[in-house]
């Protein structure tokens, strides 16, 4: 594991770098929230991350996801099976993560832009992760109730549909901190842009609808980002949402 892999954005709070995508690491004492889990190719590097921060897969209280795709949910089901781990996300995106239906990038359209430069690459890498395996996972369940989540971070589910319909960001309004999942990036492996953005269009189930989730965000009180693609991005959350907004007119 390269020395950069995990980075700390708050006391009990990392980011990890996975292959081509983030998942944060929520810690409270031998507690933690898991949010999303990267590739399946991912799985090692989740593990090793758990255990680079002191904790166990049984540590894991529960996996919070943003969205169903292949690139958050590489190990959810793992989890779930082998220790009992609870999966919570969007009651819409519920269906998703059960496969009974998929909104995610097709073969068709990443052909399409494979002119593009970057995107060959980006594609290779993804079917060697794992992305087009079965992700689905058996027990997703709807966040218990509205507002803070009891969980180490109290974290509080934010919807923020385009990406997908049912895709949420996490907010720590103590921490200031917002995990925006695919909802704000500051990079990713197919952009030719660093900084606060929304990943390229292909990705999204309704582009309108993802741009119009950064005015969402935008409202969340906070000074630092972590993102499911993309460095950790230090300063103004409501900024960051708004540069994004603009880069995508």
């Amino acid at each position: 594991m390269r020395e950069d892999t995990i980075v700390q954005a708050a006391a009990g709070v990392h980011l990890v770098h996975g292959s081509n995508t983030n998942w944060v690491v929520i810690a409270e004492g031998d507690d933690v929230t898991l949010i999303d889990t990267g590739y399946p190719g991912d799985r090692a590097l989740l593990l090793e991350s758990l255990a680079s921060l002191g904790h166990r897969p049984e540590s894991v209280r529960a996996v919070l996801v943003t969205h169903g795709h292949a690139d958050h949910l590489g190990s959810v089901e793992y989890l779930s099976a082998a220790h009992g781990t609870p999966v919570y996300l969007h009651e819409a995106e519920v269906p998703h993560a059960r496969r009974e239906f998929v909104h995610q990038v097709s073969a068709g359209r990443i052909l399409a832009n494979a002119w593009r430069p970057r995107v060959l690459p980006w594609a290779v890498h993804a079917v060697r992760s794992g992305g087009l395996g079965d992700v689905r996972v058996s027990s997703p369940q709807p966040f218990p109730a509205p507002g803070p989540l009891d969980l180490p971070g109290r974290p509080v589910p934010v919807l923020t549909p385009g990406h997908t319909a049912g895709h949420s960001v996490y907010h720590l309004p103590d921490a200031g901190l917002v995990i925006s999942g695919d909802a704000l990036v500051s990079g990713h492996a197919i952009s030719g842009t660093s900084g606060p953005q929304l990943l390229p269009v292909m990705f999204d189930k309704d582009r309108a609808g993802t741009r119009e989730s950064l005015r969402i965000i935008e409202k969340l009180e906070g000074d630092t980002l972590l993102p499911g693609h993309g460095p950790l991005h230090r300063g103004s959350v409501r900024a960051a949402a708004q540069l994004a907004y603009e880069r995508a007119s």
